[in-house]
């Protein structure tokens, strides 16, 4: 089982660094599968649901949201804004979140505020997709 190197950097915290057997990752062309020895690459980094192997065990989760990912020499950097483990994230937040965030889509305001609740939203209900996919794993 071939590995590569992994860097998974939140804003806030290194989130994993370390081996890695394989990567889905989601991006503005569609899921991304990373292998050993995949080919150079950067592309922008969209939420939703990251899916790493670290070798000898099962596939991990994790909730992130928008960033980049590098690829190169068999190492893989992904910058994001956040990154989440399931358990660690707040489902009752997460609902309030949404349900916020509609409400305020819903109102008649400024463009920039518009786009910063759907982006609310979008990470919000991301956040709620993988905490409950997790419970059903």
């Amino acid at each position: 089982m071939e590995v590569f190197q992994v860097h998974i950097l939140a804003a806030d915290q290194t989130f994993y660094e370390g081996p890695c057997v394989s990567m889905t990752i989601p991006t503005s062309d569609g899921e991304q599968g990373i292998l050993a020895h995949h080919s150079n690459m950067i592309a922008a980094v969209q939420p939703g649901t990251l899916r790493y192997q670290v070798p000898g065990e099962p596939v991990r989760i994790a909730a992130i949201s928008p960033g980049m990912v590098k690829v190169e020499n068999n190492d893989v950097l992904v910058l994001v804004d956040s990154a989440e483990r399931p358990e660690d994230i707040d489902a009752i937040r997460a609902q309030k979140e949404i349900d916020e965030s509609r409400e305020a889509l819903l109102q008649k305001r400024s463009p920039f505020e518009h786009q910063v609740a759907q982006a609310t939203l979008a990470r919000a209900v991301n956040r709620l997709r993988v905490k409950n996919r997790d419970r059903m794993e």
